[in-house]
Parts: C-alpha cells; structure tokens; sequence
C-alpha cells in the first residue's frame, strides 16, 4: 500500500476557518459521535505519552508514514483550514488530494514531540470538519490512525465497540480516495464480536476492528481474519 492511499482523508475547501461544518445543538446523534472522538483524541494523546524520543520517528501500519507524520496529520486534520493553502499544496502535488495532505502531514510532523502532544490535547472539544466531509469521517481519522500506530509500537489497545460499529457503517460506502466500497465489493463481512455484517458473497469473518482495518486497506490485520474471502480481500489491498 502506498504512503499516500494511508490518508483518511477530509476534503477541507472551506472559504475561511468559520466555513466548517459545526455540531448542531440538539443533533444528540452528531453529539454522541463527537464525544466518541474526544474519547479517541483523549486515548491517542494519552499513549503518546508513553513513547520514547526515538518511538516518533518509528514506522506505522501506513507505509512510509512515521508516528510524528500521523499524529501531524490527525492533528493538522482537526483544525479548521483555509481554501488557499489548500490549494497551494494540491497544485504543488499535481492536484492529488492524498499526495497534497501526505505532504503537510510530514511537515507538520516535523514539530518536536511536546507540540505534537499539546497539538492532540488540545483538539478536544472541537466541533469543526472541512468541506463535505462528516463527524464520522473525523472520528475515522482519528481511531485508525491511532490504531496504525498502536498496531506497530503496541499494545493495539482496544477500540470502543461503539466507535467501531459507526465507523464499520461509514467506511464500507467510501469509495474513490480511499477505495473501501470497491476493496470489500463482492464480499460478506461478519463481525465476530459485535452485531454487524454487510454484503454477500465470499465471506470475510473477524473481531469488528479488524475487519474495520482490513476494509480500510491495512493488509497487516488480514492473518486475523478467517473465510473465503480474505484471500480476495488481501489481493485488493
């Protein structure tokens, strides 16, 4: 897999920083899921903490991307982003979205370790999203990426089983940039774990994270998955 397919990307084209989409009072639905991504941006901020000096620069399950590039991208992510550098960044990356944020990720990560931390903290508690993108999408970056770090350096941690059952229902319909609804075409997906399947054909069976990661192109986790589709899910990945 390709550094730059690692993007959950969030295609954030808002005029100015206000433009972002923002929680609505009274949405309890968009407000549970906000609260499961603090919970996430709490988890990996916590974890951080952890790490050694050396640990920042360590690989993660995104090929090419070291653990200071992915926590500059879900950090850099949350923030609320003008149209200009934007657009500057994509036509410097020949209008490709995911090479353009892998680009930024790297720069941003470039921080030392303690502004990287204080970055995560102090995400928060912001309700902001870019462009078309959703609170579901938000809570996507965050949760597997922090798993493609975990993954790697250890322990995985353990995902809420809500966050993984929202996530499950949004990633199996995204398609194009990061390729999942043609990743998991022509396949059943059961979750061993958790009450949740989607699709017909070869099965592809496992714990609920797993299949989450393995639909969102993490080729790692297939060895924990069983059934006859794995084999075509790990040719697609």
């Amino acid at each position: 897999m390709d550094a730059i397919d690692c993007v959950q990307s969030r295609v954030r084209l808002a005029g100015s920083a206000d433009a972002s989409a923002t929680a609505k009072l009274g949405d309890d639905d968009m407000t549970d899921t906000w609260t499961l991504v603090d919970e996430a941006r709490t988890d990996l901020g916590d974890y951080l903490e952890t790490l050694t000096l050396d640990q920042w620069d360590a690989p993660t399950l995104c090929e090419g991307w070291t653990v200071r590039d992915v926590v500059g991208h879900v950090v850099e992510g949350s923030l609320p982003v003008k149209k200009l550098p934007i657009f500057l960044a994509m036509a410097r990356n020949g209008f490709d979205i995911n090479k353009a944020l892998f680009k930024m990720a790297i720069k941003y990560g470039q921080r030392p370790p303690e502004d990287l931390m204080k970055g995560v903290r102090e995400t928060v508690g912001m309700r902001t999203t870019g462009g078309p993108s959703t609170v579901e999408d938000m809570l996507a970056d965050w949760v597997i990426h922090t798993q493609d770090i975990r993954r790697v350096l250890g322990p995985p941690g353990t995902v809420p089983a809500e966050s993984v059952l929202v996530l499950l229902d949004r990633m199996k319909d995204t398609g194009k940039i990061m390729g999942n609804k043609e990743r998991i075409e022509g396949l059943k997906l059961v979750t061993t774990d958790m009450e949740w399947t989607h699709g017909d054909g070869p099965e592809v069976r496992g714990p609920g994270e797993a299949v989450l990661m393995g639909m969102c192109g993490r080729p790692s986790v297939l060895d924990e998955l069983t059934g006859d589709g794995v084999a075509i899910l790990r040719s697609r990945n």
